[in-house]
């Protein structure tokens, strides 16, 4: 299918090249470059129709003729944050078994033909709130596309012998797990911020082995219902052919009136500290965070904005200029403050630095988020970071379903219903005096969580010297007897 596409692409590339090359060449006087004016880019999200089933079903669809391609997104309302505790990692073998344990009347190897003869891409995921299905087929095969996704949703077979495959795969990436000191860093900061709750936990080998076909069966049956499903449509289709075609395979599926699942809540406060796991590497990892702000936050776009000035924009962010490009201490220095889309995300800042610069690169990153805010950032910065930010809205709508999928997240979650069309015009909005004060605010050197993975032996200080506990985190490879 991935082959299908890229031929497609390639002969629109090639008319479009060829024309070029046929094009008169201008015959205007030659202009500097920064001599060169342009008209305004206008940028109109496209229309997308939203329908509901009798049986609640949510449909979004949207039109798209340039190829002969239907792409089809099944949106699920629960996900990985359900996981009980003794069972961390079913949602992970759940979604591995809806994507190859076979569906319908068909085991996994007979299903994983009937793909392939059709050529249909086909997966499935799972993330803290959802689970998702993706289908892209050509439009003639648009209907037998629509029968799998129904046997899939609705009559999974969650295979035995496949799921014993994932759970032994699964349970080999945990024992390996402990190899990469960015995993280690980053489960250690996760408990660190929070704790005992879903997003501070990680899957145990003990927890995979507790999993049984039972359990994926049982999620199934409470959240697989109509009225927890959105779907999400593109391409080239007839509207009204889809949407009967919709109702004649999803039609006799009865609605249970779904609850939502359950979000456990979030403490509000956490201890700071060092946390530090020995492993016999000459790099040290660093992660620094703490709790940080939800999607309803008023302030999430000016937010935006400090961070791209702090360290999400990269060369352009100040942590690393000051720390790889003036000092040389560090290729990789940055932070990010995802948005928690249900529950408070994490503001995170991470280096790569040798040991003996450990401390001094902590220093530094703790000096700079300090400076951003008792400093009011420049003119220059804000107007950088503002524009960065605008530009690069445009790259959320690179084709019809990335827009339409966009959409029916926004939905999922609630966003205000203008949030993509008033986008540019609040993030071109934030002041210098908004950055100063959500940095303020929302950033909190005196509650970070300071992480770091490697020899501290050979630290250029003693993590004692930032002022905080010390707390050693234990790896599985010195739980089993091996040396680090």
């Amino acid at each position: 299918m991935i082959f299908i596409k890229s031929l497609l692409l390639l002969f629109s590339v090639s008319v479009v090249a060829s024309c070029s090359l046929l094009a008169p060449t201008p015959t205007a006087q030659n202009v500097r470059p920064d001599q060169l004016t342009f008209a305004s880019l206008e940028f109109q999200i496209p229309k997308i129709e939203q329908v509901q089933l009798a049986n609640g079903i949510r449909v979004y669809l949207l039109e798209d003729a340039e190829l002969p391609l239907v792409e089809v997104t099944a949106m699920i309302g629960a996900g990985a944050i359900s996981d009980p505790v003794e069972k961390d990692g079913r949602s992970g073998l759940f979604a591995a078994l809806l994507q190859d344990g076979g569906a319908g009347e068909r085991d996994p190897v007979a299903f994983e033909e009937y793909l392939e003869s059709l050529a249909i891409d086909f997966g499935a995921g799972t993330g803290s709130y959802m689970t998702t299905i993706g289908l892209s087929m050509l439009q003639e095969d648009v209907n037998k596309g629509i029968t799998i996704l129904d046997d899939v949703l609705r009559r999974p077979r969650f295979d035995s012998s496949r799921l014993e495959l994932h759970r032994k795969q699964t349970l080999e990436g945990l024992r390996r797990r402990d190899d990469n000191p960015g995993s280690v860093a980053g489960r250690a900061l996760n408990r660190a911020i929070y704790a005992d709750h879903p997003f501070g936990r990680a899957a145990t080998v003990e927890s995979v082995t507790a999993v049984t076909r039972d359990d994926l069966i049982a999620f199934h049956r409470k959240h697989f219902v109509p009225d927890n499903l959105w779907l999400a449509i593109s391409g080239d289709f007839d509207r009204q052919s889809m949407l009967s075609n919709l109702e004649q395979v999803f039609g006799d599926w009865q609605p249970v009136g779904h609850h939502a699942q359950p979000l456990p809540m979030l403490r509000q406060s956490l201890e700071p500290a060092v946390w530090v796991a020995e492993k016999d590497i000459p790099q040290t990892t660093i992660r620094l965070g703490h709790i940080g702000v939800s999607k309803d936050n008023p302030d999430l776009h000016a937010i935006r904005v400090m961070n791209f000035i702090l360290g999400g924009g990269g060369f352009n962010s100040r942590l690393l200029r000051e720390i790889r490009s003036n000092r040389g201490l560090a290729y990789s220095v940055y932070s990010y403050f995802p948005v928690g889309r249900k529950l408070p995300g994490a503001f995170i800042a991470g280096s790569e630095t040798k040991c003996a610069s450990t401390g001094e690169v902590v220093g530094l990153m703790l000096d700079e988020m300090k400076r951003i805010r008792t400093e009011p950032v420049s003119a220059e910065e804000l107007a950088l970071a503002k524009e960065s930010r605008i530009n690069s809205f445009v790259f959320a709508f690179t084709n019809s379903h990335q827009i339409l999928t966009q959409q029916v997240r926004l939905d999922y979650f609630n966003y205000p219903e203008d949030y993509m069309q008033s986008y540019r015009q609040k993030v071109a909005a934030v002041t210098r005096e908004d950055i100063q004060r959500v940095a303020q605010k929302y950033l909190q050197p005196e509650k970070l969580a300071i992480v770091l993975v490697g020899r501290s032996s050979e630290f250029d200080a003693v993590p004692e010297s930032f002022g905080l506990p010390v707390r050693k985190i234990p790896l599985e490879s010195a739980k089993n007897g091996k040396k680090e």
